[in-house]
């Protein structure tokens, strides 16, 4: 294949274009706040499970707490109703009055054992909420550093896609200055040799695979016109000649 001189140097204007756009899209893969986001996402799902526990158990105590206080609402109605009818003068029944004192201090106890119950009920259900409150705020904390870690992310996507778009302008324009049958090889080259189609010969190495040059390879550039496209017979990368190959 031949192609001018001053298109092959051209070539390395398309290559940098093509390496700096691959760079931006390492960059746009591997912004560190996506690691930052899936970091904290991993620790919110970690706190899930936690979380769920002791919302469960602040809600069976508040339902525990809830029966006690219905308990001790019906004791008290009862008792206070038997301290009213005691009081009233209206039992003169010396078995019937002792009865009634009777259940009036049972009524007594049971309110105090279930007050008892009720309080330890409120203990537990205090320091349930604390773990609750405790697990809740490091969610919070841990959300809101991913909604930071987010705003940042998009920040620099922004900052990289304004980049590739306009490398990708400017490599559209140069391309289109290229013989069709020279883009078509670079690019099929650049797709085998992992984004490097094209490289300078630079002080008697290869621009694509940094291999030094044989005597006998340097003699056949030397030898060969101008206009031809070199190739590495190592790495079969396009070789173009520049006043740095040292040759």
């Amino acid at each position: 294949m031949k192609a001018d001189p001053f298109v092959q140097l051209r070539l390395l204007e398309l290559q940098a274009l093509d390496s700096a756009l691959d760079r931006l899209a390492h960059r746009r893969r591997t912004l560190p706040e996506l690691a930052e986001i899936e970091r904290l996402e991993a620790q919110v799902d970690a706190l899930r499970d936690d979380t769920v526990r002791a919302q469960t158990e602040v809600s069976d105590l508040a339902r525990e707490q809830k029966k006690f206080e219905d308990e001790i609402e019906q004791v008290r109605s009862r008792r206070t109703r038997d301290e009213t009818h005691l009081n009233s003068g209206a039992v003169t029944n010396a078995k019937q009055l002792e009865e009634l004192q009777h259940e009036v201090a049972t009524l007594n106890r049971r309110q105090s054992d279930l007050e008892d119950a009720e309080l330890e009920v409120m203990e537990r259900a205090e320091a349930a909420q604390a773990v609750l409150d405790r697990l809740t705020g490091e969610r919070d904390s841990l959300l809101a550093a991913r909604d930071d870690a987010g705003t940042a992310r998009d920040k620099g996507f922004a900052e990289i896609d304004e980049e590739i778009a306009r490398s990708t302008g400017e490599r559209a324009e140069l391309a289109a200055t290229f013989p069709e049958d020279l883009l078509a090889l670079y690019e099929r080259l650049r797709v085998d040799h992992g984004g490097v189609g094209a490289g300078a010969i630079a002080r008697g190495a290869c621009g694509g695979c940094r291999l030094d040059l044989m005597q006998n390879e340097k003699a056949d550039i030397r030898a060969a016109a101008v206009d031809d496209v070199l190739r590495h017979e190592e790495c079969g990368r396009i070789m173009v000649r520049t006043a740095e190959s040292g040759l």
